[in-house]
């Protein structure tokens, strides 16, 4: 697949596998990216160096990491499951984002440090919140058939 292509027809019938990446969705990528970067590198330097202090928070930015390279791996990927398969992992990190969002604000003692989503993301400008949340709409849209 080319950087210019919008799809990659096959020749055993199969149909066309559509590009994530197009327009905005290139924008997606190089969040997401960015996040992969900021919540694994974080996450590894704490595990390494003081995970007795705050393991719960640790863990779940090491989580989150490997949930923001799945969703930019399915991303750069394309294709129908490739969507399907980004739009699970966003749904799912929205609903992280929410329950530890919640959680380090109704029980602040269970996150002596904060997560990569305490607060909403509140630390990473809320990104954490704001992604998951255009990603659905821009994976919604680019279903097959409908241009994003």
């Amino acid at each position: 697949m080319t950087s210019g292509e919008d799809e990659v027809t096959t020749t055993e019938g199969r149909p066309p596998q559509t590009r994530l990446i197009g327009g905005p969705g290139m924008l997606l990528v190089w969040f997401y990216g960015v996040m992969v970067v900021g919540a694994v590198s974080r996450s590894v330097y704490q595990i390494a160096t003081e995970f007795d202090r705050a393991p719960l928070a640790y863990a779940l930015s090491a989580v989150a990491g490997v949930v923001y390279g799945f969703i930019t791996y399915s991303l750069v990927r394309g294709g129908e499951r490739a969507r399907r398969a980004a739009l699970v992992c966003c749904a799912a990190e929205l609903a992280g984002v929410l329950v530890v969002g919640t959680w380090t604000l109704v029980e602040p003692s269970a996150f002596p440090d904060a997560t990569v989503w305490s607060d909403y993301g509140m630390g990473y400008v809320f990104i954490p919140v704001l992604l998951p949340l255009t990603a659905l709409y821009w994976l919604r849209r680019a279903r097959a058939g409908v241009t994003p």
